[in-house]
């Protein structure tokens, strides 16, 4: 089922993470393009997973790091018909950034708690029931320099409350007929505040000019979503199958804003998406196989339907190795961030076309992928009243490149590395942008290396990671009074990002016949030379005063040591931190 909200609430000038807990997933699928009529409200990409039917055995894992302490346990009933799992979580940045100082000035340092549960009931020898759910919380405040003012700050504040469930049923219901049902409900609620403050950390109100006085603003999003799907499959001669089926969404969204002046005024934004899809997976020939789907989805919100063919064809070769195209068309509603419009509106359509060829044999793996990808439709944005709002479907652009991927775990002994390389070539004209310019988030050239060393008398893994793109481009884009329309006053492009990463494992358990208890020590460093990237630049309101985005410290640091019972994952523990 869709899940909102995947990533933990943003902040100002810091990346997150992921929510969800990696280690209940057996299969975790990226894919760039090109994806299954199963899968919509997506243009570029999707992240599929699917979660663990029955663990192999009980299992138990503990975490202790300066960052956070956590642990788990899964208990798998006697008959192996059922189990149980709860995990928590709890991190706490204090002590981490007392030792790596950051950029940011924070009155709370960021505080998390995660907790999750889950349980798997076999419901016959062919059905298997299934739930995951999970609770966390978010707190954090921080005060940055204020990019119009000499001596200014802002100070920031987010809390933040998620909560999703998910409960699945797999069965067999007939002569070659397989059913999956899935249900989700999640809820998502962010409190956030900025004061603008002195050097003594009083707030100030400012009306004149006026842009000053909105530096002073509170903002309480809340998010309530679910989702219903239902697949049947039915088995075919040999490995053909054909599937079909129906999907719900139903999102509501409110966001209540508190001005300077103590004003407050709600957005309210309610969506239903039904959407009904058919794929069949047809193998011509033992060597020839090919999956053809459409997916259809009707919007309450832009009270239009569309209509998505996919196909993708794949040949395989006498040495195991496969070539492959994928065609699709894709569509995504509006951004809520940009709702309610002042016009209406339509969905944005990708049109995706990709090749790919891929060889894995003998502890090798190549893949190489040729894409292009065309965008219709796109939102353009404009300022309403203070508010980025969306005003048209007229824009547009492209994406093309071509992706590289080697991995060896054999040439050299006991030495696992593979190297990545993408070049991409594109360009957009939605949003605020005046026309069709290389967007700032994307990088033309990016390469990465991994390299894994074991050495087994000293029982320790030296990892290694070094990642390398071209600069991105930047804009300063405002409104320009004397033509009104958007301009670019200012452009650029950052300097190269480098970064040589390397961690240490220890693992004092391993080559133990039979072992009960598997543990990992962890140590690791990021951007060992300490490179001074840019991701890009932010302008003041006047477009005067030009500041950089950086990462919010040169180097961290991470020590951490994990203990699992029952099953090892001192593998997966150690991969989290490449």
């Amino acid at each position: 089922t869709l899940v909102n909200n995947f990533y933990y609430s943003s902040q100002p000038g810091l990346a997150q993470r992921g929510r969800f807990n990696p280690f209940i997933f057996k299969g975790t699928i990226f894919s760039a393009g090109g994806y299954s009529a199963l899968y919509g409200q997506a243009l570029s990409s999707a992240l599929i997973l699917e979660s663990i039917d029955m663990p192999e055995r009980s299992s138990a894992d503990l975490g202790i790091s300066y960052l956070s302490v956590g642990g788990g346990l899964q208990q798998l009933a006697k008959n192996k018909k059922s189990s149980w799992g709860i995990s928590y979580d709890y991190t706490d940045l204090r002590f981490a950034f007392k030792l790596v100082k950051q950029k940011q000035d924070y009155f709370n340092v960021p505080m998390l708690h995660n907790a999750d549960a889950n349980f798997r009931i076999k419901t016959s020898k062919t059905g298997i029931l299934k739930y995951y759910g999970t609770l966390g919380t978010t707190k954090a405040g921080f005060r940055y320099s204020d990019i119009d003012s000499a001596g200014m700050k802002n100070a920031f504040s987010l809390n933040n409350f998620n909560m999703y469930h998910n409960l699945s049923w797999r069965e067999k219901i007939g002569n070659k007929l397989k059913l999956t049902t899935g249900f989700s409900y999640s809820t998502n609620k962010d409190d956030i505040s900025n004061e603008f403050e002195n050097q003594n950390n009083q707030k100030q109100s400012i009306i004149n000019p006026i842009f000053f006085a909105f530096k002073n603003f509170g903002v309480v999003t809340h998010g309530n979503y679910v989702n219903a799907k239902v697949v049947i499959e039915k088995k075919l001669k040999g490995l053909s199958a054909f599937r079909f089926g129906s999907e719900y969404n139903y999102s509501n969204d409110k966001t209540d804003f508190t001005l300077y002046n103590g004003n407050k005024f709600t957005d309210a934004v309610k969506e239903n998406i039904l959407s009904g899809f058919a794929e069949a997976d047809i193998y011509i020939t033992n060597d020839i196989a090919a999956k053809i789907g459409i997916r259809a989805e009707h919007s309450s919100l832009l009270n239009k339907w569309n209509i998505a063919p996919r196909l993708s064809l794949a040949y395989k070769f006498a040495d195991n190795s496969q070539a492959s195209f994928a065609y699709g068309i894709f569509y995504q509603d509006p951004e809520k961030r940009f709702l309610p419009a002042t016009a209406k509106l339509d969905f944005a359509k990708a049109t995706h076309y990709i090749a790919q060829y891929q060889k894995i044999n003998n502890s090798r793996t190549f893949r190489a992928e040729l894409f292009y990808k065309k965008y219709e439709d796109l939102f353009k944005t404009a300022n309403n009243t203070g508010q980025e709002t969306i005003v048209s479907n007229k824009g547009y652009g492209d994406a093309k490149g071509v992706e590289f991927f080697w991995r060896d775990k054999k040439t050299i002994k006991n030495v696992d590395y593979w190297i990545s390389y993408s070049f991409l070539d594109t360009k957009r004209d939605f949003l605020n942008y005046p026309s069709l310019i290389e967007p700032p988030f994307a990088a033309k050239h990016t390469a990465s290396l991994v390299v894994k060393k074991f050495v087994t008398k000293l029982k320790t893994q030296f990892n290694a990671s070094y990642t390398y793109a071209t600069g991105r481009p930047y804009y300063n884009i405002r409104y320009d009074n004397t033509t009104n329309t958007n301009k670019i006053f200012d452009a650029g492009r950052t300097k190269d990002f480098n970064s040589l990463s390397f961690s240490i494992n220890y693992l004092p358990n391993i080559g133990q016949a039979k072992a009960k208890r598997f543990s990992v020590v962890v140590f690791s460093v990021n951007n060992v030379l300490g490179s001074n990237n840019i991701y890009s630049y932010n302008y003041s309101y006047t477009g005067m005063n030009k500041q950089a985005v950086t990462p919010p410290s040169k180097r961290f640091y991470y020590l951490g040591w994990f203990i699992s019972f029952g099953i090892d994952r001192t593998e997966d523990k150690i991969n989290l931190t490449l």
